[in-house]
């Protein structure tokens, strides 16, 4: 399994340097990739404050391209309604020509109302919708000239240039949770991304539904991305009720093992979910230091 690293995103600790902080180390200790999250805002009488202080996930991305030099750099996920395609296509190929041909895109559908209302976005349909979207970014990266004509979104001939440094396109990673969203990875997608909410008891049943609908259409499913978000919360060892990946590092490395024997390809540890580091109480220095002992923890081992 290949491990990668969240860096800092939500809270206090979000800042560009503790974030330049994470990415060097990760790439010195051997991580496959460091990742980045998608919040555009919150409602005014929010009280999940998991998604505080949140910068966007591409211009961050952008940055710390200039700060490595071989980690790979993914969002997890930047969501499709909030972008036409033409304007998307052209931000990726540019970070994937930024970072050399490091970038790995997952895109998801969005959830929050408040973000729908806020980029004038419907929420209706957004299933059909992404995958007009998905063809639209394809024959953008790809086509010398391109054109569309969908229910959804249309342009005239148009050339896009330059042309992703990675072929034919940068990796594309779907998120979601429901069984068309899964099968939709399966059929279209480099492959499939979890969410920070998923069930990690079940993961194994998801990746099977994205399996086969890989290899209805025809596709090896042996040759997608199956990367969970690990969204540890380092604590005492022995907890009652222990969810997986919560917990000391040796029960968290187990929970990893356990993961990859039910089909995941992929893990990126990221603790941006862990309240006690990102609440409006953590200490920012504190949660630093909690990361640099993860970062030694969880490094890859040959």
């Amino acid at each position: 399994m290949r491990i990668g690293f969240a860096v800092p995103v939500s809270g206090g600790w979000a800042t560009p340097h503790n974030q330049v902080e994470v990415a060097r180390r990760a790439e010195e200790l051997g991580y496959h990739s460091v990742w980045t999250l998608q919040r555009l805002l919150n409602p005014a009488d929010a009280t999940d404050l998991t998604y505080r202080n949140v910068p966007d996930p591409l211009l961050t991305l952008a940055y710390l391209a200039g700060q490595t030099s071989r980690v790979r750099l993914g969002v997890a996920v930047v969501n499709m309604p909030y972008f036409s395609p033409a304007l998307l296509a052209k931000q990726a190929v540019t970070l994937d020509h930024l970072s050399g041909g490091r970038l790995d895109l997952g895109l998801g559908l969005g959830w929050m109302p408040e973000e729908f209302a806020a980029v004038g976005a419907p929420m209706e349909r957004r299933g059909a919708r992404a995958e007009e979207f998905l063809a639209a970014l394809r024959t953008l990266w790809g086509d010398e000239v391109s054109r569309f004509d969908g229910e959804f979104y249309r342009f005239p001939p148009v050339r896009m240039e330059p042309k992703p440094v990675q072929s034919p396109e940068p990796p594309v990673l779907l998120g979601g949770t429901s069984e068309p969203a899964l099968r939709r990875a399966g059929r279209l997608a480099a492959g499939w991304v979890s969410s920070s909410r998923a069930d990690l008891t079940a993961i194994g049943r998801s990746i099977a539904v994205v399996r086969e609908a890989a290899e209805k259409a025809g596709r090896d499913p042996d040759a997608l991305r199956m990367v969970c978000r690990g969204a540890v919360r380092l604590r005492e060892p022995g907890l009652p009720d222990r969810r997986p990946l919560t917990g000391s590092p040796e029960e968290v490395r187990a929970d990893i093992a356990e993961l990859a024997a039910r089909g995941v390809t992929e893990l990126f540890v990221d603790l941006n979910f862990d309240q006690a580091l990102t609440g409006p109480d953590a200490d920012p220095a504190r949660s630093m230091s909690v990361a640099r002992d993860a970062l030694e923890a969880f490094a890859p081992r040959d």
